[in-house]
């Protein structure tokens, strides 16, 4: 079996300089904002109230917009909200329509089209909701809505039906019942604070919720589920890690798909998270023309350890109304799992999973390792080709086998 030399890092000159660039730090810049003053540009609030909202706004800075993106944002409103915040903006390469930054955030006419196998719900959150914007699907864990807002809508999102109020679901968060909830049900150790984004409440908002779910006796940790640090580093203030400091243990899970999104603003920010003492870890989709492909994969997960943050999961992208054309195979999952095991740290290897349509929870999704097994042993392919056996535990009164353990090469 021969190697492969974008997984070896080596023998194609193209894709090793490709792999090196791709995990530089760079600025985003001001790009069209050149002229505002370093005190609004850093202020998150200005950030938020000049996100590019509206067809208008977004062909005027990026004029080259193709007749399906033109489409795509006059019909945006009406099932996902348009919004870019004018930092992730200068993010995205004008003059290359496949730019992965654009991919995500730009919207498309396709999103308009749903394939019959598309869900709005896909991972059955309303069934396991017991109280508006609290979902308890697995046993000792429930996921808090906390709001329908974020800093930038993704195209892919699972929960378009529910964030920005596009298509008229009228999320409302219910604080005093979610945590009712939470203290009425002791087997509940563990909270992930979700939206909609939770960093963009305020400081003294989110201080109060954190420290209510905190005073539960049984609640023994907490999570906030955010991308805020990619799409507006500026949130990440001093003031905020100062606060959330007080809630430990608390685990954050940030959402970063590309190798471009951790800039130099995004390092500093998640810098100040990490000597916050938050343990970080990443959520990335699995996209079509965005990260599916192994040498974009390998420079996030490395880029992502250099950031401080354990690559966590790999999903597939949900199966939301809209998301066919930005849905990458699970065939070209499994090739990038497999040409990440053994040619990366272990701790920049994420979970691969699928969340189960309709409800039924994260399956991990592993390339083939374990090629046989009965009583006598267990046969194992290592991420090189080569073929392994490991003897099995006997069970009790069992007799065994003799035989030498075998080692093979390439099969």
């Amino acid at each position: 079996m021969q190697s492969d030399p974008i997984a070896d890092g080596g023998g194609d000159p193209e894709a090793d300089r490709r792999f090196h660039e791709l995990k530089q730090f760079h600025s985003a810049g001001r790009g069209p904002w050149a002229h505002v003053p370093d005190a609004d540009w850093q202020d998150w609030r200005w950030q938020m109230k000049q996100r590019i909202t509206t067809a208008a706004q977004l062909e005027r800075l990026l004029p080259n917009l193709t007749p399906a993106e033109r489409a795509g944002a006059q019909q945006a409103n009406h099932k996902l909200a348009l919004g870019i915040t004018p930092y992730f903006f200068n993010l995205i390469q004008p003059a290359a329509a496949q730019c992965p930054i654009r991919q995500q955030v730009v919207p498309q006419l396709a999103e308009m089209a749903t394939a019959e196998w598309e869900l709005s719900d896909p991972c059955g959150e309303d069934a396991h909701s017991p109280v508006p914007g609290l979902v308890h699907r697995y046993p000792d864990r429930v996921l808090f809505l906390v709001t329908d807002r974020c800093a930038a809508y993704c195209r892919y999102c699972t929960r378009s039906r529910l964030v920005s109020n596009a298509s008229g679901y009228d999320f409302h968060p219910e604080y005093d019942r979610q945590i009712a909830y939470i203290a009425a049900h002791p087997e509940v150790r563990d909270v992930l604070l979700s939206g909609g984004d939770p960093l963009l409440l305020s400081d003294e908002k989110l201080e109060n919720l954190l420290s209510r779910l905190r005073a539960i006796p049984h609640v023994e940790f907490l999570r906030i589920g955010t991308r805020i640090p990619i799409f507006l580093p500026q949130r990440i203030t001093p003031e905020l890690c100062a606060m959330l400091q007080q809630f430990h243990p608390l685990f954050m899970s940030i959402h970063a798909n590309h190798p471009r999104e951790l800039t130099t603003e995004v390092r500093t920010a998640l810098g100040r998270l990490a000597e916050a003492g938050i343990p970080l870890g990443n959520q990335s989709v699995l996209l079509k023309q965005v990260n599916d492909d192994p040498v974009t994969m390998r420079a996030l997960v490395q880029k992502l350890l250099m950031c401080r943050v354990k690559p966590y999961y790999l999903y597939q992208c949900d199966l939301i109304a809209g998301s066919a054309h930005l849905r990458a195979s699970v065939r070209q999952g499994l090739a990038i799992m497999r040409q990440l095991r053994g040619h990366t740290t272990g701790y920049a290897v994420p979970q691969y999973v699928i969340d189960a349509p309709g409800g039924g929870g994260k399956i991990p999704v592993n390339p083939e390792t374990v090629l046989s097994h009965n009583a006598d042993r267990v046969v194992l392919r290592n991420y090189e080709g080569r073929v392994f056996e490991y003897p099995e535990v006997a069970e009790p009164g069992a007799g065994r086998r003799a035989g030498k353990i075998e080692q093979y090469e390439f099969i």
